[in-house]
């Protein structure tokens, strides 16, 4: 995931890019010396960049979540004479540069623990602020209830990322770009689907859900 900024290629940023890219290829037991190689730097350069491994990788996280939000906006902001999310579309096309930060994302749900948990709550945040834009900016219809509507997106979004490669290993995780066209292509239309029309008809099923709740959550019942 090489920054394209002029201004964020440092050669702290380059390091961190390269260890982005080796953490998504070869999962987080890679050693700083795998990223040194990498990166065509000594261990010890890295090392005086971040100080140790978890330093850099929670500087990792802190860049994949940025670029993620960054992202997300993106894909639903509607500027002035532009077609509607014409910025999905973008990303359609971007998916060689994103590939790492996805399988990044894959990997640090795979390993699990504290960071993970951080992980998702860091995305259902900027997926509720992204939420929240959209309905402001008219692009996405209002929900009953936003943080909800947000965390259970990220856990379905991220969730499908990890049935996927469960049920489609991929033969070469050095290949970020490959494995998130691969996925793109087996899921893009249905999940669209989804997002622009749901699956009932009608609004029955979520007036007697939404009635049971009432119901149940009455504490004079």
């Amino acid at each position: 995931m090489r920054s394209t900024d002029a201004g964020d290629r440092t050669t702290r940023a380059r390091l961190r890019d390269t260890a982005i890219e080796v953490f998504a290829r070869d999962g987080f037991s890679a050693t700083v010396r795998a990223i040194a190689e990498s990166a065509h730097v000594s261990p010890a350069l890295v090392i005086h960049h971040f100080g140790s491994k978890e330093k850099l990788r929670a500087e990792c996280d802190e860049h994949v979540l940025r670029r993620t939000r960054e992202v997300n906006e993106s894909s639903i902001e509607r500027r002035p004479g532009a077609p509607a999310f014409d910025g999905i579309l973008a990303k359609m096309d971007s998916m060689d540069e994103d590939g790492p930060r996805i399988v990044y994302l894959i990997r640090s749900l795979q390993a699990g623990g504290d960071m993970a948990r951080q992980l998702l709550d860091h995305l259902a945040d900027d997926a509720e602020e992204t939420f929240r834009g959209g309905v402001a900016a008219g692009t996405i219809r209002p929900s009953r209830d936003e943080k909800a509507r947000a965390r259970y997106m990220v856990a379905q979004s991220m969730g499908a990322l990890l049935v996927d490669v469960v049920m489609h290993p991929p033969d070469d995780w050095s290949d970020a770009g490959a494995i998130l066209r691969s996925y793109v292509d087996r899921v893009v239309v249905p999940a669209t689907e989804m997002a622009v029309h749901g699956v009932m008809a009608d609004d029955s099923l979520l007036d007697a859900v939404l009635a049971y709740r009432e119901e149940h959550d009455d504490p004079t019942t």
